[in-house]
């Protein structure tokens, strides 16, 4: 099976600047872990678009609403991190901050190992990773990482909605992964303004240059 890659990564890895891309969509579509196979999938996987991104974790299923951020990096400047969780952690900082002033709850980074239930890490949203953010114990923010020679390209998603219905697309569901898939949203932490979000993420990580894609 034919897999479509998310982005032109060949065109990443030659950007020479600190770059943030901020991707919409038009429909939804699901994302495959850079190592994951397609066979996790079952035929309903048909009913949306399936692309693959580089770097480690589960399957994402992304819609329109979704707040969808990546960073990308150069390996001269400043901000790259040669150890990997802290790469992973300098950009849940920037995302922690940004939450912290829209909200009353209790913000963290999470800095630790890669938490989860092995079998329910076959979607991203079930387990916790270092750079991931966490509102009141429940993930706000889901985090991966690609590092190649030229850099490192940082992918994170705050879902619009609830995603537990992305089990649909399993041809097998773990026990408890619907549960494990609770996490928040845009609408749980009562932002409204998604416009915002981004450009207070644009003023943490002072990015040289900003993209704006749409996914179709």
């Amino acid at each position: 099976m034919k897999v479509a890659d998310l982005y032109d990564y060949d065109e990443v890895r030659a950007e020479p600047t600190a770059t943030l891309y901020v991707t919409s969509l038009k429909e939804p579509a699901l994302v495959l872990g850079g190592n994951q196979s397609p066979e996790v999938l079952n035929e309903e996987r048909t009913r949306v678009p399936l692309r693959r991104r580089r770097g480690g974790g589960g399957l994402v299923l992304l819609r329109p609403g979704d707040l969808w951020l990546d960073w990308w990096i150069p390996s001269d400047d400043p901000r790259w991190r040669q150890d990997v969780r802290a790469s992973s952690i300098l950009v849940g900082t920037w995302w922690a901050s940004v939450l912290r002033s829209r909200t009353s709850h209790a913000v963290h980074v999470h800095e630790g190992a890669l938490e989860g239930d092995v079998a329910q890490r076959v979607v991203c949203f079930a387990g916790r990773g270092p750079g991931e953010v966490i509102v009141n114990d429940r993930k706000a923010v889901g985090l991966t990482q690609w590092r190649v020679r030229e850099g490192v390209f940082v992918s994170t998603v705050l879902h619009g909605g609830a995603s537990n219905d992305v089990v649909a697309y399993l041809a097998e569901v773990p026990p408890g992964l619907e549960d494990a898939l609770d996490h928040h949203t845009l609408t749980s932490l009562d932002i409204e303004d998604a416009r915002y979000v981004i450009d207070a993420l644009v003023a943490a990580s002072a990015p040289a240059d900003v993209r704006f894609r749409r996914l179709t």
